[in-house]
């Protein structure tokens, strides 16, 4: 799978501690971060993340871009709601890619909780079927 992590700057410690929990459960699969969360996540764990730029920067954007190409599984997005934000459009966006194309996206830690439990479960193994079928149609 394909799994998105981001954080607002108070979210970062919350989303590595998280990671670090979690990384067996993360540990081969294809992990995409913006670029401040990523590199934190991986000075912590032994994961291999590709990092985009920084949410402000574009971040947002390129993770949007993948899940509108249907490209990404499977969203972290662990949201500061009580600062405001100079790139909220974005944020808006790209909570919008996410109920648009079905795409699980937890923006809290609860939320992340569950969606990770369902990843070591196979709960979420619906996504590869999709994309098996997509290649098929494609005639990959």
């Amino acid at each position: 799978m394909k799994i998105a992590f981001i954080a607002h700057d108070k979210k970062k410690e919350e989303i590595v501690n998280f990671a670090v929990a979690y990384e067996p459960v993360f540990d081969g699969h294809e992990l995409y971060s913006t670029g401040t969360t990523g590199k934190r996540i991986m000075e912590k764990t032994n994961l291999k993340i590709t990092r985009f730029n920084s949410g402000p920067l574009g971040g947002d954007q390129e993770i949007g871009a993948m899940i509108a190409k249907n490209e990404m599984d499977l969203v972290f997005f662990f949201r500061d709601p009580l600062t405001a934000q100079p790139h909220e459009p974005d944020i808006t966006a790209l909570l919008r890619l996410c109920d648009v194309y079905s795409i699980p996206l937890a923006t809290n830690m609860g939320t992340a909780e569950l969606l990770v439990q369902g990843l070591m479960r196979g709960d979420l193994n619906w996504r590869m079927i999709v994309h098996e079928k997509e290649k098929k149609n494609k005639g990959e």
